[in-house]
């Protein structure tokens, strides 16, 4: 006849936290931040442009810090391209506010301050959602839309290798 298995109560030993351990910086972290909305253009050329702020220690990541400008559309274009080429789910944008768009308001429309506000949140909430998925951090669209200035819109899908 066998013994009981009986748990294992002892405590593991640790090592007491110094100040660096406790105040120091996260092992690995990544942070998006999406602000400073500026309109530019006129008439039908004008639109909002956000910049987008990445800071990370991710070893995947070729910038340790970068920031980038860019507008609804390319948001748009990054998740279009994650839903065709990745395997995750990818969350919805902030809606396109149709609506808002028609001519003859009597407000600015998509240009109304709290507008824009409340789409930069959403931009923020999707771009960290998406960037927080361990596998789209492997996309090398979500790299080239964190940290490269311009999109190129013909570039050839794949994996970011280390």
């Amino acid at each position: 006849m066998s013994e009981p298995a009986v748990a294992d109560t002892r405590r593991l030993n640790s090592k007491p936290q110094d100040l660096s351990d406790a105040y120091g910086p996260p092992s690995n972290f990544l942070e998006i931040d999406v602000f400073d909305p500026q309109t530019v253009g006129v008439g039908r050329n004008r639109f909002t442009t956000y910049e987008v702020r990445t800071r990370t220690n991710l070893p995947i990541f070729k910038m340790k810090d970068s920031s980038v400008r860019r507008r609804y559309s390319d948001f748009e274009w990054l998740k279009n391209e994650l839903e065709r080429d990745s395997k995750i789910v990818v969350p919805p944008l902030p809606g396109k506010a149709l609506k808002r768009q028609l001519p003859f308001r009597g407000d600015e429309g998509i240009f109304e301050e709290s507008f824009i506000e409340e789409r930069r949140v959403g931009l923020e909430q999707f771009i960290n959602r998406i960037a927080g998925h361990p596998l789209a951090q492997n996309e090398r669209c979500l790299h080239m839309f964190l940290q490269e200035e311009t999109i190129d819109r013909n570039y050839i899908p794949g994996k970011v290798r280390q």
